[in-house]
């Protein structure tokens, strides 16, 4: 009975046993269906929506930069396809051997192999590497027949910025090159956008306008094998390209500037008297921006840096100079203005004055005689500027230069790094050096010396608003379609005049009636234009009449004669020694030599162009900068014709 006993109990525990085992099957089989219903059923969109992103693959394409154009139309900056290597790090298996392998098939130097293995240590593993930023055709056809053995590459057709005129536009345009991790954290719309080898703008219009010429990345998709190797495109999105923008550039006359001011540091502005279009704005020395679009290496950078006329500063816009005898016109418009002076006023030249123990002199050493008006600024006599100048006062003779536009930006909005320049009164030298202002400062003052500060477009504005009869204008350098024309303009300016005149009378009826005309715009910024035309006859006797300090670079044709005023602005004291010495300008050390200046307008019976021409270290006004306003003021009304053609059949188009 015990040994049965034993056996059912034997067989309980057996079937118990397999029972759990039975069940635990059951469950584990259970489980595993359950899984698979939900992995193939349930939740199929979800894995194949993450097998497709395994097989599918998007690229953000660099956008295709917008375009910078003359007034003309011709492309100024544009853009050229490049060949780029990109790799991407982590999806390399032996980064080693891939280089190993780029180096043989490119021909890297060890120097650049070097540089690559230094950036690809800086970047974090999924970020994109930049191997070559411009193949040549030859390596990257060579690198896609070995694409095979290259797990991780990715050639990449891309665009690159292209300076047809290097050199010409450089301080206009500025230069673009590779986004920098500033650049980015700085910017929302270069972040947004952002992908490796990106170019945005460092300087100039370029980085102005950065937001508007950027354009829209492109998107491409493909299907890629287990090693991220692309099989195939599947789709392809075309960007936006970025805004193209117009300026008022001629490029003809640009160049010219450009070879004029060869092998010399200065600056050369030419701008239009009635719509404030600058026709052309050279800085002396320049570069070739075209060396930055792919990192410039350290010896043109070097060259670049290290030139001792400065090729990175824009003088036309940054460059601060005393304006010499290019002031005069300001000084003696302000002593008419005030009731100073009249026409008939005259000074004894004896080639000096003395005051207070200071001794003042002209620079003809033995005078000039009896002067007025017309005959000092003819010759420019420093003696008779001194006089007027102490008889106006500093002060007055501020509130005249500012409103022709000295000591204020002139494209304020447009370039970062224009510079206001100085006006100096005796209240700035109060707040600013805690002095009181003395008489011998109005008199320095008074033939552009002393503190007085300008950039040479400033020069050039003031020059254009004595030329069209003492009117506000308002310089640009972007064409925008919606301007007023120059008949327009005239318009304005007659009946601002002509409401001026009523105002002098004591009507108001004018006013009323002519409510619509803005009188801020194109206002007239004189009191008697009586005033402004004798100063105008003055710079024609300079330039035209014998004895006028630019008499030998006049031009006698009606259709090109200008009108004109050279000035020579000292950098350093004239010590006794120098003065007695009377050294030519070519026997003077480069650095103490004085700048040469040189503001026009014309043609003289009907004007319509401005220029400055600021020549750093270049001597005297009338030998350096006259003569190149003669050779490029032939050019300028040439082509006058052309850009209101140019001007006619953009009318005609709208």
């Amino acid at each position: 009975m015990l040994g049965e006993n034993s056996g059912v109990k034997k067989v309980q525990t057996i079937n118990r046993r397999m029972f759990i085992i039975g069940a635990a099957k059951l469950i584990v089989f259970t489980g595993i269906i359950a899984r698979l219903f939900s992995l193939q059923i349930t939740e199929n969109k979800k894995y194949l929506t993450l097998s497709d992103k395994n097989r599918l693959r998007e690229w953000r394409l660099p956008p295709v930069r917008g375009e910078f154009l003359d007034y003309f139309g011709n492309v100024i900056a544009g853009n050229l396809k490049v060949y780029q290597l990109h790799v991407i790090p982590e999806e390399v298996e032996n980064f080693k051997y891939l280089m190993v392998r780029l180096k043989k098939i490119l021909s890297l130097t060890n120097r650049e192999f070097k540089g690559i293995i230094k950036q690809k240590n800086k970047k974090k593993s999924w970020e994109t590497l930049i191997i070559s930023k411009n193949l040549t055709w030859e390596q990257f056809t060579k690198v896609n027949y070995f694409l095979h053995d290259l797990t991780g590459v990715k050639p990449v057709l891309s665009v690159s910025r292209n300076y047809p005129f290097s050199e010409n536009y450089t301080h206009i345009l500025g230069y673009v090159s590779e986004a920098s991790q500033k650049d980015i954290l700085n910017n929302e719309v270069i972040k947004s956008k952002h992908v490796p080898g990106l170019k945005v703008g460092k300087t100039g219009l370029e980085k102005t306008f950065e937001n508007e010429l950027i354009g829209t990345n492109g998107i491409q998709r493909y299907e890629v094998n287990a090693y991220g190797k692309r099989i195939n495109q599947l789709d392809h999105t075309e960007g936006l390209n970025g805004k193209t923008i117009k300026l008022t550039i001629d490029t003809e006359i640009q160049k010219l500037c450009s070879e004029l001011l060869k092998d010399l540091a200065g600056s050369i502005s030419v701008m239009d008297i009635y719509t404030g279009e600058i026709v052309a704005m050279q800085s002396s020395p320049s570069f070739d921006p075209n060396l930055f679009l792919f990192g410039i290496n350290q010896d043109d950078w070097q060259l670049i840096r290290n030139n001792p006329l400065k090729p990175l500063v824009n003088k036309t816009l940054s460059g601060l100079y005393s304006p010499g005898s290019t002031f005069k016109p300001m000084v003696a418009l302000s002593a008419l203005e005030n009731g100073t002076i009249n026409k008939n006023f005259k000074v004894n030249c004896m080639g000096k004055i003395e005051m207070y123990g200071q001794t003042y002199h002209c620079w003809k050493k033995k005078g000039h005689g009896v002067v007025n008006l017309k005959k000092a600024m003819k010759q420019s006599c420093d003696t008779y500027f001194y006089e007027i100048a102490r008889k106006l006062g500093v002060d007055r003779l501020k509130e005249t230069a500012i409103k022709f536009g000295l000591g204020e930006k002139v494209l304020n909005k447009t370039f970062n790094n224009e510079k206001k320049g100085l006006i100096p009164d005796t209240k700035w030298k109060k707040d600013k050096l805690g002095k009181s202002w003395v008489i011998g400062e109005t008199l320095i003052t008074g033939i552009g010396q002393g503190y007085t500060q300008t950039t040479p477009l400033q020069l050039c504005q003031m020059t254009a608003q004595l030329a069209n009869g003492g009117f506000k204008i308002y310089p640009k350098i972007i064409v925008d379609e919606n301007s007023k024309t120059e008949e327009d303009i005239k318009f304005i300016m007659n009946t601002n005049f002509k409401d001026l005149n009523e105002k002098k009378k004591g009507s108001q009826e004018t006013s009323e009636l002519l409510g619509f005309v803005n009188k801020k715009e194109h206002e007239c910024l004189f009191d008697d234009s009586k005033n402004i035309k004798l100063v105008r006859e003055a710079m024609f006797a300079s330039t035209n009449e014998v004895g006028g300090t630019s008499y030998s670079s006049r031009i006698e044709d009606p259709k090109y004669q200008f009108a004109g005023k050279t000035g020579t602005s000292q950098v350093k004291r004239i010590t006794k020694l120098a003065r007695e010495l009377d050294l030519k300008t070519f026997e003077i050390p480069y650095n103490d030599r004085d700048h040469a200046l040189y503001i026009a307008f014309g043609p003289y019976i009907n004007p319509r162009y401005a220029l400055s021409i600021v020549i750093e270290h270049g001597g005297s006004g009338s030998s350096t900068a006259a003569p190149i306003a003669k050779k490029l003021f032939k050019l300028i009304i040439d082509r006058h014709e052309l850009r209101e053609q140019n001007r006619v059949q953009k009318v005609i188009k709208v």
